[in-house]
This record gives C-alpha cells, sequence and structure tokens, in this order.
C-alpha cells in the first residue's frame, strides 16, 4: 500500500481535489492503492464543541460535537484520545458508518478524559482512500492546580492616543490618559505595552495587522485602548475615529477610520480574548445597534490559577466606551478624562483580595460616570466568556 501524507499550506496539483480544512491541527492522507483512481474530494470535519483548538476543563467528562461530509461515500470514521507529549494511546474508539450517514456524520459523544493534556483526533476516511484528520487538545483536573504563575499566557496592550491633529482641535489629555493607563497595565499587571501616539490612518492600521499577524497562545489576551476625537457620520449611519491627518470637509469619510473597518480587524486578530475600550466621542457608535451587552460573573473559585482559565475558556470579543452616540469630556489639563480617571480607578485596586480584575468588577467604576459608557461584545464572542487583568507575580 503506497499512502501519502500531506499537510495544510502545501498545493496538491494534477489531482482533482477541493477542500477547506478548518483546523490548524488538520493533516491529509492520500491513499491510492488498490486502482480505485484519484478522483475525489476529502472528507470535511466540521468542529461544533470543544469549538478551540485547546479547551480546559476542571472535570474529565466533555461533549464532542463534530459533523463529517464527504462527496464520496465514508468508509470509516474513528475517535482517538492520547496524551499529548507521548503521544500515548488512551483509548480508541471507531464508529459505524451505515448507509444513511456515508455522506454526511454526525458525532454526538460525551468523553471521559484523563488528568493531564488530552489529544482528542477524529479521522474519517472515504472508500477512495481519501483521509482527513482533525484534532483538539483539552486539558483536564490536574494542569488547573498549577500555580497562576506557571501558566503559559501573555497579556498584550496595544494602545492608540491622539491629542495633535493637523485638521482638528488639540485635546488636552489623551495621551496623558493613556501612558497613565498603559504604566497601570504594565508595573501591575504585567502586560507587553505598545503605545502609538498621534497615528494616522494608516499607521494605526499597519500596528493593527502587525498585532494579527502575531502567534497567540490559548490563554494570552489583547487589550487595545483607543482615545481621542470620534465622530459620527448622520449620512452614513457609521461612527469614525478622527487620526491626525483626517478632514473635516471629507464627505466620503476616507481620511477617517470606520468603526465597521476597526470592528473587522480587531475580530479578525488571532487572539482569543480581546478587550477594545474607546475613550472617544460617540465611540458607543462602535455597536451597530447601539446596545448593552451582558457581562458574566463567575463566581470566586479555589484557586486563582483555576479561576482565569475557567474565565478564559470562551472566545472574547468585547468593547467598553466612554458615551454612547454623544458628545464626551476630555476633561480639564493634566486631570484625566472622566471616563479614564475612573478606568484608572479600577486598575489601582489591583483585582482586589484575590489578583483579578474581572469586566464587571471593573463595570462597576465605569457605571459611576454621569455620561453612560456602552459596553457589550462583537464579532465572533461567546456567550459567558471574559476578559482578565491578573496582577503581576499571579500569572
Amino acid at each position: 500500500m503506497k499512502t501519502i501524507s500531506i499537510f495544510l499550506l502545501f498545493l496538491i496539483t494534477n489531482y482533482s481535489i477541493a477542500q477547506n480544512l478548518t483546523s490548524k491541527s488538520n493533516e491529509i492522507s492520500l491513499d491510492f492503492s488498490g486502482g480505485k483512481g484519484t478522483s475525489s474530494s476529502l472528507p470535511k470535519i466540521t468542529w461544533l464543541a470543544p469549538e478551540n483548538e485547546t479547551s480546559f476543563i476542571k472535570d474529565e467528562r466533555i461533549k464532542l460535537s463534530v459533523n463529517i461530509e464527504s462527496r464520496d461515500a465514508l468508509k470509516s470514521v474513528t475517535i482517538n484520545v492520547k496524551e499529548k507529549d507521548s503521544h500515548d494511546m488512551r483509548g480508541t474508539l471507531p464508529l459505524t458508518v451505515t448507509e444513511d450517514k456515508k455522506y454526511n456524520f454526525r458525532i454526538e459523544k460525551q468523553v471521559t478524559l484523563l488528568d493531564g493534556v488530552n489529544e482528542i483526533e477524529i479521522i474519517a476516511e472515504n472508500e477512495k482512500g481519501f483521509k482527513s484528520v482533525t484534532r483538539r487538545y483539552v486539558h483536564v483536573g490536574a494542569t488547573l492546580l498549577a500555580d497562576a504563575s506557571k501558566l503559559k499566557r501573555t497579556d498584550y496592550a496595544l494602545i492608540f492616543a491622539s491629542d495633535k491633529y493637523d485638521n482638528w482641535s488639540q485635546l488636552v489629555n489623551p495621551i496623558f490618559d493613556s501612558r497613565t493607563i498603559a504604566n497601570e497595565l504594565q508595573t501591575g499587571y504585567g502586560f507587553k505595552v505598545d503605545v502609538v501616539e498621534n497615528p494616522t490612518q494608516e499607521e494605526m492600521f499597519i500596528k493593527l495587522r502587525e498585532y494579527a499577524e502575531k502567534k497567540y497562545d490559548p490563554l494570552d489576551q489583547l487589550f487595545i485602548f483607543v482615545a481621542g476625537h470620534g465622530f459620527y457620520d448622520e449620512t452614513f449611519k457609521e461612527g469614525f475615529v478622527v487620526t491626525k491627518e483626517s478632514l473635516p470637509s471629507d464627505p466620503g469619510r476616507t481620511s477617517y477610520v470606520r468603526h465597521s473597518a476597526l470592528r473587522s480587524s480587531i475580530n479578525n486578530n488571532p487572539c482569543e480574548h480581546i478587550l477594545l475600550v474607546m475613550d472617544v466621542c460617540f465611540g458607543g457608535t462602535f455597536d451597530e445597534d447601539l446596545g448593552r451587552g451582558d457581562d458574566t460573573d463567575v463566581s470566586n473559585q479555589p484557586s486563582q490559577s483555576e479561576i482565569i482559565m475557567r474565565k478564559l475558556q470562551y472566545k472574547t470579543r468585547k468593547y467598553l466606551t466612554s458615551g454612547g452616540k454623544e458628545y464626551v469630556s476630555d476633561g480639564k489639563s493634566g486631570d484625566h478624562s472622566p471616563f479614564a480617571k475612573q478606568f484608572i480607578a479600577a486598575l489601582n485596586t489591583r483585582g482586589g483580595n484575590d489578583g483579578i480584575l474581572t469586566l464587571s468588577e471593573l463595570m462597576t467604576y465605569i457605571e459611576k460616570l454621569k455620561t453612560a459608557p456602552q459596553f457589550g461584545k462583537f464579532g465572533s464572542d461567546k456567550q459567558g466568556s471574559e476578559f482578565v487583568f491578573v496582577v503581576r507575580g499571579v500569572k
């Protein structure tokens, strides 16, 4: 038997293959033995649960929900569970492919895993020997008991601050506010901080692209802060961030950063957990419906590491703005904007007794503002998701 194994990013030529594989860990195997011919396509495997490539659970049972589609009749579907690092087999389960499931096969199973890092592998092979392999990694039980400081995670902060403009009035506090917040995040919470002052539209998107090209671990977080002028166009029914070169007389608004473009760029960033905070006028129009999202407050857990991993098990796309569809105050020179002052006050709490500042705890400070802030979710945010600020030394 001759088997050719190929991986993603390789281009297959001279064969009729059309398949979009969605998992980073997908592997394709082609078997051309037996004279069956090569005109075929790969089985398509779609994970419904767990959705993320890496998951963290306290209990040993996890639900598997997987859909497999194949243009050619499926021959076999197998679930393998291995120990990630050693690849020792912990269990294997061949599934029966009946006549009515040969082209659309659904897996719905509760699987019991062992403590440690489990590699769950799904293998689907069609009758022409074309095989798709995809994997998920699940951390169970004992891995949650490690000290929080040993968790493999990094917090990043990307801060855009503008107070000097070519065509708009100057502001007094955005850079002062942003430098203070940057210092709090770096010294108090161990964030890797990047501050971009008075950026042009191009410089802003170049920096967003740089962060979109980073390699992130599953527990990494990205905090994005934007401070400066904001603008809302009633004709376009859209909000904009004003950058250094933005023109007041610009009917096409091409010299501004559209909220829709900002929303799309941030949502498509590969980091699993992102919080966008905007201290700009009309910032609340970042939400297309001016809606207020729900925040999930998970009660304290026995260990800091467990709190972190439990809160960061779902994809996060949250935003917080200093106001809705309205102007907001820049504040007195050297005294911070009202929004920034409350945000900094929340950071200064250092997360209270457990050393972890959650969004719900943060909101107790922000909600005191005279101008009502807007908080919600966008893009591919999942219910129950969270963003946490973890005190330096606890990470």
